[in-house]
């Protein structure tokens, strides 16, 4: 199967994850594909990820993890980050989290969302977990939300309808691809910003940003004419 060549007729785009390094694990350098070409990127995390390091109380970890997206976030261009400060490793689907992401559309205003796997599978067959199952659901849902202005009147503003685009990376099922060739580097480095809890992962392949991330855009690469390393979204018209 030939991925398509992934939409260029938007110019701004909100990238709702649950967790700090959720987007650097993959997707990361299409956004500095984005940025390069001048379109506009804004991030919003729906945790803090406090709670995703084993030996740091939450206290400590979420404004360092805060600390190291943010980091994360530059070496791709992007400068607007948000967090919404739901509880990590217990994000709950449900009107709270959809009124919150719908308010975030409709202050971004965005044509183009984008967030994480929200399957019950990664590619390769393992097991998704609960916050991104959820938060992926809210995003899907938060996208018609932000356009009915009787739906959380007063949210975030008015009703946005100009969401044109739903990207969700990390699919088994990828339909559109982002060749990061160009920028490999700086995807490699957006991922190795989340120093501390890289450390916490010990020597597993997740804990190195270089070997895991060309492994994915190779095997992603081979469905893309012409690519040698590509990041694969399935792509949804609204």
């Amino acid at each position: 199967m030939t991925l398509q060549p992934f939409p260029d007729d938007w110019s701004r785009a909100l990238v709702v994850v649950a967790h700090p390094d959720d987007m650097e694990y993959g997707g990361a350098g299409a956004v500095a594909r984005w940025t390069d070409a001048g379109k506009e990127v804004a991030y919003l995390l729906v945790t803090r990820g406090e709670a995703g390091i084993d030996s740091l109380p939450p206290v400590e970890a979420g404004p360092l993890r805060e600390g190291e997206q943010r980091a994360a976030c530059a070496a791709v261009g992007v400068s607007e980050v948000e967090f919404l400060d739901h509880p990590d490793g217990v994000v709950e689907y449900g009107l709270p989290l959809r009124r919150d992401i719908a308010a975030a559309i409709r202050r971004f205003r965005p044509d183009l969302v984008v967030t994480a796997n929200f399957g019950d599978r990664w590619p390769g067959g393992s097991l998704n977990m609960a916050d991104h199952v959820h938060t992926g659901r809210a995003v899907l849902d938060a996208c018609r939300d932000a356009g009915n202005r009787w739906v959380f009147p007063g949210a975030g503003g008015d009703s946005w309808t100009g969401v044109r685009y739903l990207a969700v990376v990390g699919t088994p099922q990828p339909t559109h691809a982002v060749d990061i060739g160009p920028v490999f580097d700086r995807a490699v480095a957006s991922l190795s910003a989340h120093r501390a809890y890289l450390a916490a992962l010990g020597d597993g392949g997740m804990a190195d940003p270089e070997t895991f991330l060309r492994s994915q855009a190779e095997v992603v690469a081979e469905q893309v004419p012409g690519a040698a390393l590509a990041v694969g979204f399935e792509v949804f018209a609204l």
